[in-house]
């Protein structure tokens, strides 16, 4: 039905907004979570109202076995799990960024099939998640891989937690940080007296 369509889609649309404006001022977790809950939390209600609303054995006009009708279930159904969202602000309003990440092995999966063992395909599976973590994180993958790399022989056991990329990105941060205090506290050589 796609009157029913468009309205959920406006519906969800307001939802959207919230974590634009969220994303326009910058705001950190806690600060997300609180926008959240003062525009996104009665946003959800009103939309949870309407999805009753228009079913057919509520005196909606959208029969059960619809497309529309199935959606509708679902979406109740998930209703708590699809709200945990918004008390949080770690996590995100849907799931996109594992619908891209997936969408890349799929693309590659004809790829993988030559990878030549079970060994192999796990290493190449390591790899690969390790690059598109890099990626989520704003790390370069080479530049990551080559410092791990050379790094990893030398490191004890119990430090490999250090190379995970979100530890090696802080390391990288802090390191940088450093070399700007210390190029800041070098003093200049002293000027020459003229003779």
């Amino acid at each position: 039905d796609l009157e029913a369509s468009t309205e959920a889609l406006a519906h969800i649309r307001l939802l959207y907004d919230v974590e634009d404006q969220a994303n326009e001022k910058q705001l950190d977790n806690p600060q997300r979570a609180q926008l959240r809950q003062t525009l996104a939390k009665p946003r959800l209600e009103v939309f949870r109202q309407w999805l009753l609303a228009i079913k057919k054995e509520n005196g909606g006009h959208v029969l059960p076995k619809s497309p529309m009708g199935e959606a509708i279930t679902y979406v109740l159904n998930q209703w708590e799990a699809l709200c945990v969202y918004s008390t949080d602000g770690r996590l995100a309003i849907d799931n996109n960024v594992a619908e891209n990440t997936l969408r890349r092995v799929t693309i590659g999966r004809k790829n993988w099939l030559f990878v030549g063992s079970d060994n192999g395909g796990r290493t190449a599976a390591t790899l690969y998640s390790l690059i598109s973590t890099c990626k989520r994180h704003k790390i370069e993958p080479w530049a990551y891989l080559r410092d791990v790399l050379t790094r990893i022989p030398e490191l004890p056991t119990e430090k490999l937690d250090e190379l995970l990329p979100d530890q090696w990105q802080a390391e990288q941060s802090k390191k940088k940080n450093q070399n700007t205090t210390a190029q800041a506290v070098v003093p200049s050589a002293p000027a020459k007296a003229a003779a």
